[in-house]
């Protein structure tokens, strides 16, 4: 059962028979054929490409997305390069996973949930060049989400919006904005939708407190959040990303519900190389052709399947049903980039620190 309420218009086989050709150029075209059969596997074999393992390290709910990803992926290398590449993936809250590349995991590429997490990947030891952004279309952001709303099945404590999430009888599930990149997204959608109703920064300040105060639990990541409300039925109501809250209806279709609130955010999650690693490694060229397959219809569909935006004009009519246009604001406008955001918000003694009493 589903109740969504709508409160706002809102990726050479030329390598591969190198040997075999030069072999049957060299000699007489009626020995050509013998020669052909007559060829060493083992000289085949070493003229095809090696295969190649990359690491994709990502935030909690991409988890579905990259399956389906890689697949395609791996299918089109194939068939374009004669190569196998297999794609290994990590998840977890945003910022954990971005300090976990910092401290030496071996990440070919970088998928987290906010730019000014993978920012970090160049603030802490340079894993990629401060321009890294401009190095892939649309800010390196091949795909959309934003936050909606999720409830019991029916709605019971009647939520409609921000600011039912306050009230004394609602207790809200959302993961720790110190750890997770979809919390900061959550925390920041709060906060404007308190800005521009109640008016300033002090008033909205005053509101997220209030609503963190209603958090029982804080856990490391998006995943973690869902699991907590949807299986141990913790909450009455779970902020979450878009395509978790359709994962939760897929799941528990009889249990849940969701809303898209009045005014949300538009999460624009970017994607990179991590330089050092990939150079290392021998792997940059492939890579960089996983991170370009984001941007095609193949994967622009699969992308509007697991419900988050795609950027093509095509897929995004494919999916306007599902995705609906509903009101949402960006980063830059509300709070100056996430440089500005995560040094007043989320940086040590911050607001966050500031409102949040641990339980």
């Amino acid at each position: 059962m589903r109740a969504i309420h709508h409160r706002a218009s809102a990726l050479t086989k030329d390598a591969t028979m190198t040997t075999r050709r030069q072999l049957i150029q060299a000699v007489p075209a009626t020995l050509a054929a013998s020669l052909a059969a007559q060829l060493p596997t083992a000289a085949l074999a070493q003229a095809a490409p090696a295969p190649v393992t990359l690491l994709n390290v990502s935030y909690d709910p991409t988890r579905e997305l990259y399956v389906d990803i890689n697949v395609a992926f791996a299918k089109a290398w194939k068939a374009r390069t004669g190569q196998t590449v297999t794609i290994q993936q990590s998840h977890g809250g945003s910022g954990k996973q971005a300090r976990s590349i910092i401290d030496g995991l071996a990440a070919d590429v970088a998928t987290l949930a906010l730019a000014g997490d993978t920012d970090a990947l160049h603030t802490n030891g340079q894993w990629i060049p401060k321009d890294w952004q401009k190095r892939l279309p649309l800010n390196s952001s091949p795909y959309t989400s934003t936050i909606v709303l999720v409830t019991r099945a029916g709605n019971p404590r009647n939520i409609q919006d921000w600011d039912d999430l306050i009230r004394p009888d609602v207790k809200v599930i959302t993961p720790n904005p110190k750890t997770s990149g979809g919390a900061r997204w959550n925390y920041l959608a709060a906060w404007e939708f308190a800005r521009r109703k109640y008016g300033g920064d002090a008033k909205a300040q005053e509101f997220v407190a209030k609503l963190y105060a209603n958090v029982p639990v804080l856990d490391t990541g998006a995943r973690g959040s869902s699991v907590t409300f949807a299986q141990r039925n913790q909450g009455d109501v779970f902020i979450s990303w878009e395509n978790e809250a359709y994962l939760l209806e897929k799941e528990f279709g009889n249990k849940v519900d969701f809303i898209y609130p009045s005014l949300s955010i538009l999460a624009e999650p970017a994607v990179t190389l991590v330089d050092r690693n990939v150079d290392r490694k021998g792997t940059r060229a492939v890579a960089q052709a996983y991170l370009e397959f984001l941007y095609t219809e193949e994967a622009q569909d699969l992308i509007g399947k697991h419900f988050y935006r795609p950027t093509s004009a095509q897929a995004q009519a494919r999916y306007a049903k599902q995705l609906p246009k509903i009101n949402l604001f960006r980063i830059d406008e509300a709070f100056g980039g996430w440089a500005q955001a995560a040094k007043v918000h989320f940086a040590d003694g911050g607001t966050f620190d500031q409102i949040y009493t641990r339980k």
